[in-house]
């Protein structure tokens, strides 16, 4: 399983290989384009026919050079589960665990404030939201929410508070494994 550091490249890489523009590039053309921000930054990719989550990477890769800042996945996890989250570290190794026994093809995409767990296309999502909780996203469209877990919108369709390893069971792996495979179409 590559790490963190290495999908990231791959990513950019791919979008390098689809658009035929380097990461340098983009970034003079977002330069040019005035946007600054990362929310305008990701909106301009949008734009340029980017999908959301290849807009958000190249826009982390994009500031992280214009700012001289090379923030790896692994700083930018270890700061996610900082000072009072450090507590829900194991929570969050718990559900990569489990994961990675769902296929070889699960990539982990560490972002500031998430890590995105994509196939084809995103299928989880781990945000540590608070210092006693950690929020599962699912991606299970048309999926009905039962037991703990609840329906919303945005990036995810459904989701999960956890606060201990132990909460991971099988309610919470089965919705997993269920977006997983669902994101194979």
């Amino acid at each position: 399983m590559p790490s963190p550091a290495e999908q990231t490249a791959t990513q950019l890489a791919n979008i390098e290989r689809h658009t035929g523009i380097t990461v340098d590039g983009w970034s003079r053309a977002i330069a040019e384009a005035g946007a600054a921000k990362h929310g305008e930054i990701v909106a301009w990719l949008k734009q340029q026919g980017l999908t959301h989550g290849n807009a958000n990477a190249l826009a982390h890769a994009v500031r992280a050079r214009q700012s001289g800042d090379a923030a790896t996945p692994d700083a930018l996890l270890d700061a996610q589960y900082a000072r009072g989250k450090a507590g829900l570290r194991p929570v969050h190794d718990e559900i990569l665990r489990y994961s990675r026994t769902l296929g070889d093809d699960v990539d982990v995409v560490v972002q500031k404030t998430a890590v995105s767990l994509r196939r084809t296309r995103q299928f989880a999502m781990i945000e540590a939201r608070s210092a006693k909780v950690v929020r599962l996203g699912f991606n299970r469209r048309g999926a009905h929410a039962s037991g703990r877990v609840q329906a919303t919108s945005g990036m995810c369709t459904h989701y999960v508070d956890l606060g201990s390893p132990e909460e991971i069971d099988d309610e919470v792996t089965s919705w997993l494994a269920e977006a997983y495979r669902a994101a194979s179409s």
